[in-house]
């Protein structure tokens, strides 16, 4: 009984030594990382409001502090995002019976560079789109916060999934 004690005891240390890190929200971290920068997102649109930048780099910063338990730093993070704002566009969606549409939508795109020394494998240069409907008869300034943060919100959740969930 007390050589399997001392096996099963064996075994776990191994595995447990093995594994990378897991944090409470599901996310796989590399063990030897401990930081992480989120880069200043630039607007590169010619639409949209000048604000635009800081909301998507905060919201990002945001989801990776609250999802981990990486320390978050300005620059030189351990895993490192950065990109820019690649565009910001209102096309119409639905045409309604006197030829004007009756809902619109927003999408924003986003071009994200993650790069993961310790796993090249998980690095990538990618762009993530989504967008959000509304009314053609709302006025898009009126709505555009509230479109912009459900935006955010699938954009930050795919990016962060796609670095440390592997979708």
């Amino acid at each position: 009984m007390r050589v399997l004690s001392r096996y099963f005891v064996l075994v776990f240390i191994l595995l447990s030594s093995c594994k990378p890190h897991i944090s409470l929200s599901g996310a796989t971290i590399p063990p030897e990382a401990k930081t992480v920068s989120v880069g200043f997102f630039a607007n590169n649109t010619t639409l949209g409001a000048p604000s635009l930048s800081q909301r998507f780099t905060e919201k990002l910063r945001d989801v990776v502090s609250q999802q981990t338990s990486l320390a978050l730093v300005r620059t030189g993070g351990d895993l490192q995002f950065e990109g820019f704002i690649q565009d910001y566009q209102v096309s119409p969606l639905a045409a309604s019976g006197s030829d004007n549409a009756a809902m619109n939508r927003l999408t924003i795109t986003v071009s994200v560079k993650y790069s993961n020394p310790f796993d090249k494998s998980k690095s990538f240069d990618q762009t993530f789109s989504a967008f959000s409907d509304f009314a053609s008869t709302k006025n898009l300034a009126t709505e555009e916060p509230v479109l912009v943060q459900e935006i955010y919100r699938q954009l930050t959740e795919n990016i962060f999934n796609k670095a440390f969930n592997n979708w």
